[in-house]
């Protein structure tokens, strides 16, 4: 059975763009003109992914994007917006966007984002399993607990809820701690080689992550370096161990 993708955009130009390249690619595709009715479909029928213009009579992009994720929505959206619009960009990957694509774009842009998101999407599933237990591997860091075979984090206590990608973040840095690793690596270790987005994805799941985590000073912090990307700082009196 072929992939079903949303497209919610108004721009009929660019909506038949979509459409037309991912038809021919095999995907079964369904347009909505307005943020309401495209809200109302994604909460209420399954979709491999759904692409998202942010600019949208009624009900705007990032409304929809927020009720979506609100809604407990975990489909890929990939958001289209104008060029030059960075914090566009940056709000809708706050609010939960898998990928962007700058208007106007070409079709390998197109079916190559969409290939990438949909790649990612499937195997972060299937890397969701059970809580941990006491004889999973785990990365410790004082307070902190990371649990890699089971994409789960424990800190004072509480189970902390990641999307895949920060947790891969996290992990990376956590394996490294007082090492300074660049934008760059992050990018092709936890997105791939493959991945067309700017370093700035980056910055925005670091900083998602912050806030997520809560992280307590005198255990561990995440610190940018100035025009290079950021380190983990683990207190000296913090464990560092696996089993």
């Amino acid at each position: 059975m072929s992939d079903k993708v949303l497209i919610i955009e108004d721009e009929p130009t660019i909506a038949r763009l979509v459409t037309y390249n991912l038809s021919l690619e095999g995907y079964e595709t369904e347009v909505v003109g307005n943020g309401a009715e495209g809200l109302h479909n994604a909460i209420h029928e399954d979709y491999a992914i759904i692409f998202l213009d942010l600019m949208l009579p009624g009900m705007n992009g990032f409304e929809v994007l927020q009720k979506l994720r609100q809604n407990g929505i975990k489909t890929p959206v990939i958001i289209l917006t104008a060029r030059n619009a960075e914090e566009e960009v940056v709000q809708g990957l706050k609010l939960g966007a898998d990928d962007y694509i700058t208007k106007p774009f070409g079709v390998a842009e197109l079916l190559a984002r969409t290939s990438a998101v949909l790649r990612r999407s499937r195997n972060d599933g299937e890397a969701e399993t059970p809580r941990g237990t006491s004889g999973d591997k785990v990365l410790a860091l004082g307070d902190l607990q990371i649990y890699p075979d089971k994409y789960e984090v424990l800190l004072n206590g509480q189970w902390i809820s990641l999307r895949p990608k920060e947790f891969e973040v996290l992990l990376y840095l956590a394996e490294r701690p007082g090492i300074v690793i660049t934008r760059d690596d992050l990018m092709n270790v936890v997105w791939g080689f493959d991945y067309i987005g700017g370093q700035r994805t980056v910055d925005v799941h670091v900083s998602s992550l912050r806030k997520k985590l809560e992280l307590n000073q005198q255990t561990v912090q995440i610190e940018s370096i100035r025009g290079v990307g950021y380190k983990l700082i683990v207190n000296r009196k913090a464990s560092l161990s696996g089993k």
